[in-house]
């Protein structure tokens, strides 16, 4: 069946292209959902005459696309799974999975532009997550998939780390006061000292 598209559709097309898809696709899905339109004079001729707009909203969009790429390439995220002593997870990484950290990091992404090889990831370690943003732009997000248990490690090791900062902080802390009191108790017996050795000095002078 011979469709024009009324938005844009992942692996198929953009707003306004004219496309040919299975009956079945075009009835059950495009179709139903206002996805695409039934390519006819009319229809052609009303997308003709939006022809410019459509235009511009597809210049808005790669520059946003590419903005967002930058931002999405410089960016990490790690993912916490259960997983066994040797690393291997007991389930997959799934796009769902990404969306949810994807938008704690302030990114709204629509799950079917996630491409997760989840057939690739058994193990915990580091990937990288597909984002298809518009056209053929697509970004490389950075993908940490670390173990509960790893965590928990990571989390203990940092508490001692920083008690063992505190504990050398105030270790220092009181050393410090330690060698100010003795410096200020040794001005303080200087201090008294000098009054004795003037009257020494006046005494001897006048005799």
């Amino acid at each position: 069946m011979k469709i024009i598209l009324t938005q844009d559709v992942v692996n198929l097309g953009e707003e306004g292209d004219v496309r040919e898809v299975k009956d079945g696709y075009a009835r059950n899905y495009l179709l139903p959902t206002g996805a695409a339109v039934i390519y006819n004079k009319t229809n052609a001729a009303v997308f003709a005459s939006r022809a410019a707009a459509i235009e511009k909203r597809k210049a808005e969009k790669r520059a946003t696309a590419a903005s967002l790429k930058e931002r999405l390439d410089n960016l990490t995220l790690e993912i916490v799974v259960s997983a066994g002593e040797s690393g291997k997870l007991f389930g997959s990484v799934t796009s769902v999975m990404v969306q949810e950290e994807l938008k704690k990091a302030g990114f709204e992404i629509e799950r079917k532009k996630i491409e997760v090889a989840t057939h690739a990831i058994k193990m915990t370690g580091t990937y990288h997550v597909v984002i298809h943003l518009y056209e053929n732009e697509s970004s490389h997000v950075k993908l940490v998939v670390i173990s509960e248990a790893e965590v928990k490690a990571r989390a203990k090791a940092e508490a001692e780390a920083k008690a063992k900062a505190e504990a050398e902080a105030k270790a220092e802390a009181e050393a410090a006061a330690a060698a100010k009191a003795a410096e200020e108790a040794a001005a303080a017996a200087q201090a008294e000292a000098e009054p004795v050795a003037v009257e020494e000095e006046t005494a001897q002078v006048e005799e």
